[in-house]
């Protein structure tokens, strides 16, 4: 598989389109619903301390303008004593006198009624309030939170009054909790409702891939290909984003379509002229080879031209064999189908490596086979065709003293052929084209012996015309190239790859 992937995406970028949609629609509920939660508590805070300040105007009122035995300037502080006018506040209501600035007596009345002193800690912020009939929020400790208020009597004294915020923080609280409640169970309403409707909404979408899927999957490389797959007219509205995505790819698989006939009549064209040239080119290269022989034979040409007829003859013979493949390719192309009989691969690899071995001497070959002959259904020549190429594609581009091993093995499918040398390997930028027609390497797989770029095009297309793969990988030291056939007839056997399993001939 190839590694140019994309850099991993993180985020919402890396979220499919439905579910980016539904989450920035629950995050953007959820914004709302905050600001919402916010300005109500906001809201209702102050609607909350203007009814309070308004009961600690009232009281501060009540208190400040009630006749009461006070302490005496000089005195120290004592409870106020108690007062009908505290009675008639609510509880934790308190009361403190200042005169002279010093806090000379203070109260405040229980849930029980009675009234009790007021700790002395918070004398100091008694001391520090404005005497303006404002109401203030203060701190007063183990007391909680108070909102206080001064009153300056005729005598010089400043009368505080205040009233507790627990019922204000109380009240805020629950309604806190009663809206993040009903928020949160809005927002899964709006969740499961947001992702039913995405999914409607997206629904075309899909199908627009799927239309695009499908096609991915046709083997648009080779053969005759009719490109059938549409978006469904109600996915075609151009007055709808998605449906303009539909009709865009509809027009674009309809040039396609198009680009691909033409392609293929184009190609047809060209495999009929190669055909039919290779057909013709047959017989005069015979009589040229005939009569190159003939003038051989006679015996009565000088060395010279004895020469030249020899290079005639085999340059006719390096062309016949051009010919022959050209023709060969071609018929296979045209999807000529060709003969299936049972074939003993075993056998054919031996005598395969047996014909290379006299070929090529300088070369080490070896054999690997199974325990038991493995057997396919094909065309006995063209399967020993490929075998042949392969093994002359390996000796033509190695160096003498190369090992070139041939192996066989089986599994419940199918039957593997490889073909593994340990010369200097195929470059890098000629494995992607090493199975076209006419492409050759650099000088470490030179065009020696002749060779016309056709071999291993003519394994890729036997291959493919007996339902098989083939694949080659190489590096410095080793290029190995491997044919997959499927496995019919015979028993089965265990794959070669196992330790023991192959029978190992050196040819």
């Amino acid at each position: 598989m190839s590694s140019n992937q994309p850099a991993e995406r993180r985020g919402l970028e890396a979220w499919p389109l439905r579910r980016r949609l539904i989450a920035e629609q629950i995050i953007l509920l959820a914004m709302v619903c905050v600001v919402i939660v916010a300005v109500t508590l906001l809201a209702l805070q102050a609607f909350l301390l203007d009814q309070l300040d308004d009961r600690l105007r009232t009281a501060s009122g009540r208190v400040s303008t009630e006749q009461r035995e006070l302490p005496k300037p000089g005195g120290t502080p004592v409870p106020l004593p108690d007062a009908k006018v505290l009675q008639l506040e609510a509880p934790n209501t308190l009361t403190a006198v200042l005169v002279g600035g010093q806090v000379r007596g203070t109260a405040r009345r229980e849930e029980d009624g009675t009234n009790i002193t007021i700790p002395s800690s918070t004398y100091s912020t008694f001391a520090a309030l404005p005497v303006d009939g404002d109401p203030y929020t203060r701190d007063l400790g183990s007391l909680g939170d108070y909102r206080l208020t001064a009153l300056a009597a005729p005598d010089g004294r400043v009368v505080i009054t205040g009233l507790p915020m627990s019922e204000v923080d109380n009240t805020l609280l629950s309604a806190g909790l009663i809206l993040g409640g009903v928020a949160l169970a809005g927002l899964l309403a709006a969740a499961g409702a947001g992702a039913l409707i995405v999914r409607r909404t997206l629904q075309p979408l899909q199908v627009v891939a799927i239309t695009a899927a499908r096609v991915t999957e046709l083997p648009l490389d080779r053969g005759e290909v009719a490109i059938v797959e549409r978006v469904p007219a109600r996915h075609t509205d151009p007055r709808t984003e998605i449906g303009q995505l539909g009709l865009a790819l509809n027009r674009m698989l309809g040039h396609v379509d198009n680009a691909l006939a033409a392609r293929h009549e184009s190609e047809t064209r060209v495999r009929q002229f190669v055909a039919d040239a290779s057909h013709e080119l047959r017989t005069p290269l015979a009589a040229v080879r005939g009569y190159a022989e003939l003038v051989r034979r006679s015996g009565e040409a000088t060395p010279e031209v004895a020469h030249a007829i020899g290079r005639v003859e085999s340059e006719s013979a390096r062309m016949t064999t051009l010919v022959e493949d050209l023709l060969l390719l071609a018929r296979l192309d045209s999807g000529r189908p060709l003969e299936h009989l049972p074939v003993d691969l075993s056998r054919l690899v031996v005598d395969a490596v047996s014909d290379a071995r006299v070929a090529g001497p300088e070369h080490r070959w070896r054999i690997e086979l199974p325990a038991e002959p493995v057997t396919v259904v094909g065309d006995e020549a063209r399967l020993h065709q490929v075998l042949a190429n392969l093994l002359s594609n390996a000796r033509t581009h190695t160096p003498p003293g190369t090992t070139v091993t041939t192996a066989l093995s089986t599994s419940d499918s199918e039957v593997e052929l490889t073909v593994t040398d340990d010369g200097p390997g195929i470059p890098a930028g000629l494995l992607p084209d090493v199975f076209e027609r006419f492409a050759r390497g650099d000088s470490s797989r030179s065009r020696a012996a002749g060779s016309t770029g056709l071999g291993l095009a003519i394994v890729a297309a036997v291959v493919r015309a007996h339902d098989g793969e083939v694949d080659v990988e190489s590096e410095p030291g080793r290029t190995e190239f491997a044919v997959w056939l499927p496995h019919t007839g015979g028993a089965q056997q265990r794959p070669s790859r196992h330790p023991g399993d192959p029978e190992t001939v050196e040819a």
